[in-house]
């Protein structure tokens, strides 16, 4: 890896990106004989639909849970179900308990310390400092679930939210990015004047550049793990050169991102139970660097301790400087002028700097709003209901395919093998979960275990037999005659 390059290290995730149909007719194309097909297209169909039942009751229960805290009109439901606050808080906690396990089962991943200082260590397109309003959100909803949920690790970057991510992509904009080109080269010549007068650390100012990932080739790169560059404008060099030029930056993105949070009780609420309300907002194509911009009750941005501090020091030196110029060369007014005219020019960058990032702020917020939320509440859990049928139905498809088609094999190879599968065939690389897609097919009971620990599936027309005939095919010949 070429040294200097700011990068991230990131896992390989379990998420199959394959549309459903499209690894489906896949495979069953590769098969050379058009019976095999047909029976290895009607086995597909039986396994989704034993999948599906699998999941309804969970489903259903999820839905009907979240009717009584869904923030539009879940407080009037729970009033009329006339329930104790104890009762209400075990109802929290197994709707949580629900959703965790729909989340793990689609894919998603709590978005832990480590990933979220990763993502904030920088700016993308958004320069300000974002701060959330936590007298406006409940706590005591997450910290009960994390701490009943052991296996579950609760980030100590808040407690009033949680964030779940899935998939991982690149985002790139070309523009000339003039003002923070030069909001660069004024903050570096800033810390080599402090570094010169020996006021960093006082200021707060020591430089935090590390790199998350190895900027060397020094560490290997393992089967499950891949590197991200990110191009930023700190990380540039600036140069005359392309200081007017257009530049284009980059910054991986989290490609579907699920917030979950609860407002705070406010003061003048008279509801005998608070506010119940559980708010679940879905976003895709997020900028790791501008993830505060999804966070909610955010803060309106003003100037930072640090602008202020650059600020003040700048008035004292050019007041200093402007008073010496005139004691010291009374009649060199023009001087003097210049003096003051370089302290006022500072001053109206400031101001200027802070407006054109205001409005770069509530653009992209509207952005977020419009063009980077895909769903919430209701409709999010829907979507993730389905999404977590079409992983499974894709995991017991792609391993029992392996197996058909190349033998009896172990966990680790079958692991092995089917990531190869997705590969070729697909141009997709994963991290699959064989041990979970083997479950499935172990439940089904269309493979089979021997004393070596090497599975092997029945033949197509026997599995089809097994599984058996579903509803959905019941339905489907009733509906035909």
């Amino acid at each position: 890896m070429e040294a200097g390059k700011d990068v991230i290290r990131l896992e390989r995730e379990p998420f199959i990106v394959t549309m459903k149909p499209k690894l489906i007719i896949g495979l069953a194309d590769s098969l050379e004989q058009k019976a095999d097909q047909a029976d290895f297209l009607l086995l597909c169909k039986r396994v989704e639909a034993f999948i599906r039942a699998w999941y309804h009751v969970q489903f259903e229960e999820l839905m009907q849970l979240y009717a009584l805290f869904d923030p539009a009109n879940g407080g009037k439901k729970l009033e009329k179900q006339n329930l104790s606050a104890a009762r209400v808080d075990e109802l929290e906690q197994r709707f949580l308990d629900i959703y965790a396990m729909l989340m793990e089962k689609s894919n998603f991943k709590v978005l832990s310390d480590n990933e979220f200082r990763v993502a904030t260590s920088g700016h993308y397109l958004l320069n300000l400092p974002i701060a959330v309003d936590k007298n406006k959100l409940d706590s005591k909803l997450l910290g009960k679930f994390f701490e009943k949920r052991k296996d579950l690790e609760m980030p100590t970057y808040t407690n009033q939210y949680v964030m779940y991510r899935r998939g991982i992509g690149l985002d790139k904009s070309t523009d000339a990015f003039i003002s923070a080109k030069l909001d660069e080269l004024i903050s570096r010549a800033w810390d080599w004047i402090l570094g010169l007068l020996r006021l960093r650390k006082l200021l707060g100012r020591e430089q935090n550049r590390a790199q998350p990932g190895p900027a060397d080739g020094s560490s290997a790169l393992s089967n499950t793990e891949h590197y991200v560059e990110r191009i930023r404008i700190q990380n540039m060099k600036i140069t005359f050169g392309n200081f007017l030029k257009k530049t284009t930056i980059q910054e991986p993105t989290f490609e579907r991102l699920i917030l979950l949070y609860r407002l705070a009780t406010p003061r003048h609420d008279t509801s005998p139970y608070g506010n119940r309300g559980i708010c679940i907002k879905q976003f895709k194509h997020v900028p790791m660097a501008d993830v505060e911009l999804v966070l909610p009750e955010k803060k309106n941005p003003s100037l930072t301790a640090m602008d202020w501090v650059k600020f003040l020091l700048s008035a004292i030196i050019g007041f200093v400087a402007f008073s010496g110029t005139l004691e010291a060369h009374p009649s060199d007014i023009w001087v003097a002028l210049a003096i003051l005219g370089g302290f006022l020019s500072y001053c109206a960058k400031i101001y200027f700097t802070f407006h054109a990032n205001m409005m770069e702020y509530q653009r992209l917020i509207t952005n977020s709003m419009y063009d980077k939320q895909l769903d919430s509440g209701r409709g999010t859990l829907l979507h993730l209901c389905d999404d977590v049928i079409q992983q499974e139905v894709k995991e017991v498809i792609l391993a029992y395919y392996v197996l058909m088609t190349k033998g009896k094999h172990t966990i680790q190879t079958l692991d092995e093998l089917c990531e190869e599968v997705l590969l070729e065939e697909f141009d997709e690389k994963c991290n699959f979960e064989v041990e979970d897609a083997l479950k499935k097919l172990e439940r089904l009971g269309i493979v089979s275990k021997d004393s070596l620990g090497r599975y092997a599936p029945h033949p197509l027309k026997r599995a089809n037999e097994i599984i058996g005939i579903t509803t959905d095919e019941v339905v489907a010949r009733i509906s035909s005659a």
